[in-house]
């Protein structure tokens, strides 16, 4: 099983579920900028799309969206409890966290990233970005994740579009609570070497 990644992207959060899930994966870094890998093959060969994650099975087949790929990795190992059994109204919750993580909250940092957008346009991600938060930061007022005293995949998706936060200037400090999980699943013994692998932090 091979993971294509970027380090620090949203590759990351299949790379702590599957070491969260104690899956064996073998890391292929991809440079996004000329979407080459790390061994000098072309990304696109593997993904047209040309962005990461892609997770390719040993029979060849693939995934190449987050959510779908730490869905996939959760039920490989079902006695990690990464995601609720499928057909629970839990799973259902983990599902709706993860499109809202996808499309809502990922999705409201893309205009932060990209160097061509104007400032106004900045602005207005900005302000729709700390909406989200906010209503994320909410669920989490009085319980530890997402999905109540449940450590999910989903946890691990926020976790990583929080770390974001300080590369374009978003202040995380109005909601203690963002923090609180932030700091709680970086902790987490997965976690850590995920970012040592990714070079993320120092190993």
């Amino acid at each position: 099983m091979k993971l294509y990644y970027s380090p620090g992207a949203c590759s990351l959060s299949p790379h702590i579920a599957l070491r969260e899930a104690g899956i064996e994966v073998e890391l292929v870094r991809v440079d996004l900028a000329t979407k080459i890998t790390e061994h000098g093959d072309e990304y696109r060969k593997v993904n047209p799309a040309g962005y990461v994650p892609c997770l390719v099975l040993d029979d060849g087949r693939q995934l190449t969206e987050g959510p779908a790929i730490l869905q996939y990795v959760a039920d490989r190992a079902p006695e990690r409890n990464l995601a609720p059994p499928a057909g629970s109204f839990e799973r259902y919750q983990l599902q709706q966290w993860l499109n809202f993580i996808s499309t809502e909250v990922h999705k409201s940092y893309s205009p932060l990233f990209n160097p061509a957008a104007s400032d106004d346009w900045k602005a207005a991600a900005r302000n729709n970005l700390a909406a989200r938060l906010a209503l994320v930061a909410e669920r989490l007022n009085g319980q530890p994740y997402l999905l109540g005293t449940r450590f999910s995949v989903a946890d691990i998706y926020l976790f990583v579009t929080l770390s974001w936060a300080a590369y374009v200037n978003v202040d995380l400090s109005a909601w203690p609570s963002l923090a609180r999980l932030s700091a709680d699943v970086g902790a987490r013994p997965g976690v850590q070497a995920a970012l040592k692998a990714e070079g993320l932090i120092k190993g």
